[in-house]
């Protein structure tokens, strides 16, 4: 994803949007691939979910200052209400994000 799609999306999206910064060669990113796809079925309609590789757009990460991955953002009018590095459970993901986006 180009910079200029991925700030287009943020900005410009209806619903949040959830980034997975990851790599291939990540375990623990392997690891949590799997919530990050049932968060994106439970949330669909509601929540945009995007998978950043930082080998591959290491711009994009630099900009949010992605040291470690996996890290996961949380954008809500083209701001970040929420970060975390390191793979969580899916309920305490879920948890987070209804919290931070106040549903």
């Amino acid at each position: 994803m180009a910079k200029k799609t991925f700030d287009e999306l943020i900005s410009q999206a209806s619903t949040p949007v959830f980034v997975d910064f990851y790599a291939d060669w990540c375990g623990p990113c392997r690891s949590i691939a799997p919530t990050v796809k049932k968060l994106a079925e439970e949330f669909s309609g509601r929540l945009t979910v995007v998978k950043i590789n930082v080998d591959k757009q290491p711009d994009v990460a630099a900009r949010f200052q992605v040291q470690g991955i996996p890290a996961l953002l949380l954008f809500s009018g083209g701001s970040v209400v929420w970060r975390s590095s390191g793979a969580l459970p899916y309920q305490a993901l879920k948890t987070e994000i209804t919290r931070a986006l106040g549903w």
